[in-house]
């Protein structure tokens, strides 16, 4: 939702400020691989309790997933490998930071949150699998409400404020409303002639 409105608006200030940073060089594939460090840092600190330094890497992971997307297209280099590599990353990305979650409310022995987190992670699991397996059938599939940067903005929020449990509320309907979405989307699409 929030990457349909603004779409590739902020590519011409982040690549200005990165070029101010760097200069002229650089590889998405780098910047996506650090998105993934990010998140492992944000899921370790998340485990050992410390939470705004872990919604703080997740907001630096988001940033490397911004820029990475931004610096391929404005230093054209696009490729399809860059893309099937920043996809799967944010795959891992997602899980790992569920992950923590999973094993940080099993640690404090809190059941309901442990169920509450993995239907989350199902949910975010099965979104972008939905639109994979749409555009494997030739249609392009990015309706719902609960797309990735949706999910980043809401898990950043829980870790900086100890919202977490009505963030994960949020994110397990919200996960499985925009898959049940993206069936009913191409389910229509395939049923027209």
């Amino acid at each position: 939702m929030i990457s349909n409105k603004i779409g590739h608006r902020l590519d011409p200030y982040l690549e200005k400020a990165y070029k101010k940073v760097i200069g002229n060089r650089g590889n998405p594939n780098v910047l996506s691989l650090l998105g993934v460090l990010a998140i492992l840092g944000a899921s370790y600190l998340l485990i050992t309790d410390r939470w705004i330094g872990a919604g703080l890497m997740v907001i630096l992971s988001g940033f490397f997933d911004l820029l990475d997307g931004a610096i391929a297209r404005n230093f054209n280099k696009v490729t399809p490998f860059g893309g099937f590599l920043d996809s799967v990353l944010d795959r891992y990305s997602d899980l790992f930071l569920f992950l923590a979650l999973l094993i940080y409310y099993l640690n404090k022995g809190d059941a309901t949150l442990v169920i509450l987190t993995g239907f989350a992670s199902i949910g975010t699991a099965l979104i972008p699998y939905a639109r994979a397996r749409a555009e494997a059938v030739q249609i392009p599939c990015s309706v719902g409400l609960m797309e990735r940067a949706e999910r980043i903005i809401l898990l950043s929020a829980g870790l900086l404020f100890r919202w977490m449990e009505p963030i994960l509320w949020i994110l397990a309907i919200f996960t499985h409303t925009t898959v049940l979405q993206r069936i009913y989307y191409v389910w229509k699409k395939l049923k027209r002639p």
